[in-house]
């Protein structure tokens, strides 16, 4: 059987726009699995047995953003549109989450009020009349 000429195109049959985009993506994913390196490369405890709770919560939050993100870039090449999908819920899910992971990060940096100074700058800021028989000079008539 002859074989049909456009089902034997080679990669040199792509437009260039295309050769450019799949070339980006080639270089991302090679940074990608580059930054995850250190990350695969170590124990899950020994990672996390220097942070506290905070820190966890936010090196947790990022991997699974990012395992999330791949997979929807994933969806995207295979032609599924992921807003769509049940991995739309999920993105938005950890958005939440790190929106209250900021907020957590945010009360713990916010100033604090000192009450017993806030009470001697008051104090010391009001007049206060003299009370009668309270000073030397004051005698009584």
């Amino acid at each position: 059987m002859p074989k049909n000429k456009n089902s034997s195109k080679s990669a040199t049959d792509m437009p260039s726009e295309l050769k450019d985009k799949f070339s980006e993506l080639d270089s991302l994913l090679t940074d990608i699995e580059t930054n995850f390196q250190p990350l695969l490369q170590t124990s899950l405890i020994e990672m996390t047995e220097k942070l506290n709770a905070l820190e966890r919560a936010k090196m947790d939050l990022v991997a699974v953003y990012s395992l999330n993100s791949l997979f929807w870039m994933y969806l995207n090449i295979s032609g599924i549109n992921p807003k769509d999908h049940p991995i739309k819920q999920e993105m938005d899910r950890i958005k939440e989450y790190m929106a209250r992971v900021k907020e957590i990060q945010d009360k713990a940096l916010a100033p604090k009020l000192d009450k017993p100074a806030a009470k001697r700058f008051v104090k010391s800021a009001l007049w206060q009349a003299a009370v009668k028989g309270t000073q030397k000079n004051d005698k009584p008539k």
